[in-house]
């Protein structure tokens, strides 16, 4: 399906017809779900700005690729807010202008009330929108240095934008450094679909995937610009991100190659 039948489908949802959002906590985490099981997002009760599942961990990847003290000077793009782990993590740790867009106006409601969203302000703002709309916006074009992709709905089977048009959009939306970071299901059928629907955006030059995780997330990257640093450049930029975040960047690389 071409992004544009999968933006029709989207806007065919109604508020009525979005699913129900609901939340459930242990003593540590909090998560979040979409009218199922599946857990759609999660936070630390005691420390709700670090980021608490390894593969959003692993969404930040992107931090390999750019020079550390630049990083504040930044835009970061998320398509799904989730439990606004990543859009929390981009604002307060990193310091990043942010911006999230979201359809479901009930997520953005629970993330600012139950999982600790500030509230809108100059350096962080939630969009109500569809995603594969909003991308192609004429203000988009070149803006965003971390552009990090998780759209799933309740069901959690495949990513509701997944074609070759739609990741050109987001390779359109990317300054010449910026990185794309997509959460994929690596034990699915659709993910090899999904990869190769990337490398027709990006080039496989430029595409990046980690191992899956135990539950069967894999999270890959895509560069604007293709590049391949040495294994010690990327080891270096791991130790900083690590000390520096708090992130298992150093463990990342045992993890994560190019796919070509």
């Amino acid at each position: 399906m071409k992004a544009g039948a999968n933006a029709a489908a989207l806007r065919r949802r109604t508020p009525q017809s979005l699913p129900e959002v609901t939340i459930s906590e242990d003593s540590e985490v909090r998560f979040l779900h979409l009218g199922t099981e599946w857990i759609q997002g999660s936070m630390l009760l005691d420390a709700p700005f670090d980021i608490e599942l390894d593969y959003v961990q692993r969404m930040m990847a992107w931090l390999l690729f750019v020079e550390p003290d630049t990083v504040s000077k930044r835009r970061a793009l998320q398509l799904g807010l989730g439990s606004a782990a990543l859009t929390k993590f981009c604002f307060k740790k990193l310091r990043m202008d942010t911006t999230a867009i979201e359809i479901n106006p009930q997520v953005l409601a629970v993330c600012r009330q139950w999982f600790k969203l500030p509230a809108d302000g100059p350096r962080l703002r939630v969009v109500l929108a569809d995603a594969g709309e909003e991308i192609r916006r004429a203000d988009h074009i070149a803006a965003f240095d971390a552009l990090q992709v998780d759209l799933y709905d309740h069901e959690a089977a495949a990513p509701v934008l997944d074609s070759p048009d739609f990741y050109a959009d987001c390779r359109a939306a990317l300054t010449d450094e910026g990185c794309l970071t997509v959460n994929l299901f690596g034990r699915d059928a659709s993910y090899e679909r999904s990869l190769q629907s990337l490398c027709a955006a990006f080039g496989e030059e430029a595409v990046w995937a980690f191992k899956p995780t135990r539950e069967g997330n894999t999270v890959v990257l895509a560069q604007r610009t293709a590049s391949r640093p040495s294994r010690m450049a990327l080891l270096t930029r791991a130790e900083g991100v690590q000390e520096r975040w708090g992130l298992p960047a150093v463990k990342w690389l045992r993890l994560f190659k190019p796919v070509s």
